[in-house]
C-alpha cells in the first residue's frame, strides 16, 4: 500500500477517524492493528521476521533490565544484535556473498556454488532492524529504560508512517511519544491542517518532480551508449531531483501522517542542495542513519579520538557500510566509499587552510552559491554510481559521456516540452521552499498568515497540481518509492 495509492487514500482516513473517537486507552492497541494491516498489505509473508525482531528485541531489554551482571547484559545484547543483524543478511546479503564468493573463486580457477537463496527481502527490513538494534543498545547503555509493555514496543518497531522507508525513530524519543498516546488532543485543527499540508507537499514531491524526472533518467541510463555528454549530465542531474523527492516525499508524507495522528517523528532531509561541503551534505541527508551510523558505530570505533589517521579509516569503514546498508551491491559500495573520498579530502584540505591560515576571506552570497554548486557536482558523480546496476555500468556511462558524440534533441529524453516545463517550475517552487527554510522561515506560518480566501486557494492549487501533473501508469497506478527497496 503506497502513500500516494487510492488504497491508502481510504485507508488513513479510517484509521484517523477510529483513533480519536475510540476510547483512549485502545489508542495503542488500534494503531498496531492498522500498523499490521499496512505491513500485511504488501505480502502477509512479511509479518513472520518483524514480528521475530520485535519478540527478540523486546526480551532482550527486559532481560538486561532485570539482570545485575555486566556479562550476561553483555551475552544479551550479542545475541539480540548477532539474531537481528543476522536476519538481515540472510535475507539481504546472501546472494551478494554467494556472488562474490564465486567471482573470487572463478578468478582463482576454484569450484563455484551454483545454487543461489533467492530469498523475498522482507520489506522495510533494513529501517526495522536499525530501529530495533538502536533500541537494544540504548538499553544497554542505559541511555533509555527497557520498554515494558510489549503494545507499546510493538508499535515503536512497526508504527506505519515509518515503517517502510523510516526515518529511523530513536528509542528515548518515539517511545516517550507512545507512552503518552492518551494525551494526545482527540481534534488540534493546527496540527491535523499542517500534518495534512506536508502530506500533499510530499506526494507532489513524489508525483510531480521525482516521477517525472524518472521518465528522462530511466531512458537515457538504460540506453546511454546512445547519447553523449550533454544528454548523459542532463539525466545525471534529473537523477539528483528524482532520489530527493522521491524520498525526501516518502519522509514528508510520513512525518505529515505521524502528525495527524499526533506523532513527531525526526526530520530526515534539511535543504540538501544548499550544503557548502561534503561533511555539510550529510548533516543534511538522510539524517536519521546519518546520526545512527554516527551513535552505534563511527563513535564506538574511536570517532577522531584516536587521531586523524584512525578517523579516516573510520570514515572509509561507515560509509563503506553505508553504501552496502543501500543495497546489496558493489556499486552502492563503491558509492558509500566515494563519499568517504569526499569526506577524507575536505578534511585534509580545512587541515591545510587551517595551518597556513588560508580563511578564504569574508563568507558573500556568491562564495555560498559556488560552494553549494561545487558539492552538488561532487554528489551527482556519486549518484550515477548509485543509479547504476554495477560499478562496470557506471564506468561505462562516465565513458560514454566523454567519447560519445550522439546529439538529441532535450525534447527526445522521455520529456517533453509541456513535461520539461512542469519540471522546471516544481523544482523551482522546491528551492523557494528549500531557501525559505534555509533563511528560518515556516512556509505553514507563511501560508497561515495570508487571508482565509488565499489559504484555501493554495491547498486547493497544491491538490490540484498532483491530480493533473502527477506521474500515473496505465489505471492511474503509481510508480514504488526507490527507499522501499532497501
Amino acid at each position: 500500500m503506497l502513500f500516494h495509492s487510492i488504497e491508502f487514500l481510504v485507508f488513513f482516513p479510517i484509521v484517523v477517524l477510529i483513533f480519536f473517537v475510540m476510547p483512549r486507552k485502545m489508542r495503542t492497541l488500534w494503531l498496531l492493528i492498522a500498523s499490521c494491516y499496512f505491513y500485511i498489505s504488501w505480502n502477509p509473508r512479511y509479518a513472520v521476521w518483524i514480528n521475530v525482531s520485535t519478540v527478540i528485541t523486546y526480551a532482550a531489554g527486559l532481560m538486561m533490565e532485570k539482570s545485575s551482571s555486566a556479562r550476561r547484559k553483555k551475552l544479551v545484547v550479542a545475541f539480540a544484535l548477532v539474531s537481528n543483524l543476522g536476519i538481515l543478511a540472510v535475507f539481504k546479503y546472501a546472494d551478494f556473498a554467494i556472488e562474490t564468493f564465486n567471482s573470487l573463486s572463478s578468478f582463482a580457477g576454484l569450484g563455484v556454488i551454483e545454487k543461489r537463496l533467492d530469498l523475498l527481502l522482507p520489506l522495510g527490513i533494513s529501517f526495522y532492524t536499525f530501529q530495533a538494534a538502536g533500541y537494544i543498545i540504548d538499553v544497554y547503555r542505559g541511555n533509555v529504560p527497557a520498554e515494558k509493555n510489549i503494545l507499546n514496543f510493538a508499535l515503536f518497531v512497526s508504527f506505519f508512517p515509518h515503517l517502510v522507508s523510516g526515518p529511523i525513530e530513536r528509542s528515548g524519543s518515539f517511545l516517550k511519544q507512545i507512552r503518552e498516546i492518551k494525551n494526545i488532543h482527540v481534534w488540534d485543527f493546527e496540527r491535523v491542517k499542517d500534518g495534512l499540508m506536508l502530506m500533499l507537499w510530499g506526494i507532489f514531491q513524489k508525483l510531480v518532480i521525482a516521477d517525472r524526472a524518472a521518465l528522462l533518467v530511466n531512458q537515457v541510463f538504460a540506453n546511454y551508449q546512445n547519447y553523449g555528454f550533454i544528454e548523459i549530465a542532463i539525466a545525471a542531474i534529473l537523477f539528483a531531483f528524482q532520489i530527493y523527492c522521491d524520498f525526501g516525499g516518502y519522509t514528508n508524507t510520513a512525518r505529515g501522517a505521524a502528525q495527524v495522528l499526533g506523532f513527531s517523528l525526526a526530520e530526515n532531509f534539511r535543504q540538501p542542495y544548499l550544503a557548502v561541503s561534503i561533511k555539510d551534505f550529510w548533516r543534511r541527508w538522510h539524517i536519521s542513519l546519518t546520526s545512527w551510523f554516527t551513535d552505534y558505530l563511527y563513535i564506538p570505533l574511536g570517532g577522531n579520538r584516536k587521531g586523524f589517521i584512525r578517523k579516516y579509516v573510520n570514515i572509509f569503514i561507515v560509509f563503506g557500510v553505508s553504501g552496502l546498508w543501500h543495497g546489496a551491491s558493489w556499486h552502492f559500495v563503491a558509492w558509500g566509499l566515494l563519499h568517504a573520498v569526499y569526506q577524507v579530502a575536505g578534511d585534509i584540505k580545512k587541515r591545510i587552510e587551517e595551518k597556513w591560515h588560508w580563511d578564504g576571506g569574508r563568507e558573500t552570497i556568491s562564495k555560498r552559491i559556488r560552494k553549494a554548486f561545487a558539492v552538488f557536482v561532487l554528489v551527482d558523480i556519486g549518484w550515477v554510481f548509485f543509479a547504476a546496476d554495477s560499478v562496470r555500468h557506471a564506468f561505462c556511462i562516465f565513458r560514454q559521456m566523454f567519447t560519445g558524440i550522439i546529439k538529441v534533441s532535450v525534447f527526445e529524453l522521455g520529456l517533453d516540452r509541456g513535461n520539461w516545463t512542469t519540471f522546471i517550475l516544481a523544482v523551482a517552487l522546491l528551492f523557494v521552499i528549500d531557501i525559505l527554510h534555509e533563511k528560518g522561515l515556516s512556509v505553514s506560518k507563511i501560508i497561515d498568515s495570508q487571508e482565509i480566501w488565499f489559504r484555501y486557494l493554495i491547498y486547493a492549487g497544491l491538490i490540484w497540481s498532483i491530480i493533473m501533473f502527477g506521474i500515473y501508469g496505465i489505471g492511474y497506478d503509481t510508480s514504488q518509492f526507490i527507499y522501499v527497496q532497501f
